[in-house]
């Protein structure tokens, strides 16, 4: 059983930052890949960050510059930060977890943003 937990959603202004978290727990493969998605209301999920095992990083293009995503191997945890951020910013935000093969995707129960205009 692999749990994801996510903390560190809120309200911000305009301009304002907000740093994500989310911790992994279970039994999970030293070589996965972790990343994090947004959601809006009657829209499709997705995926914009991803970091692997080995520090690796891919970004979606349009998100690329105002968010970092990184983690931290030991404690299973992998984080967003989030600048200069926009009204269009406002989403819940979900991170996962894959690995195996075939490969395995855990989801966490998500957190709200919400930018202030």
């Amino acid at each position: 059983q692999v749990q994801l937990v996510e903390s560190g959603g809120g309200l911000v202004q305009t301009g304002g930052s907000l740093r994500l978290s989310c911790a992994a727990s279970g039994t999970i493969s030293a070589f996965n890949t972790m990343g994090w998605s947004r959601q809006v209301p009657g829209k499709q999920r997705e995926l914009f960050a991803v970091v692997a095992s080995d520090g690796s990083t891919n970004y979606a293009n349009s998100m690329k510059g105002r968010f970092t995503i990184s983690r931290d191997n030991v404690q299973n945890t992998v984080y967003l930060q989030m600048n200069n951020l926009r009204p269009e910013d406002t989403a819940t935000y979900y991170c996962s977890i894959r690995f195996g093969i075939p490969p395995l995707l855990y989801w966490g129960q998500g957190t709200q943003v919400t930018v202030s205009s």
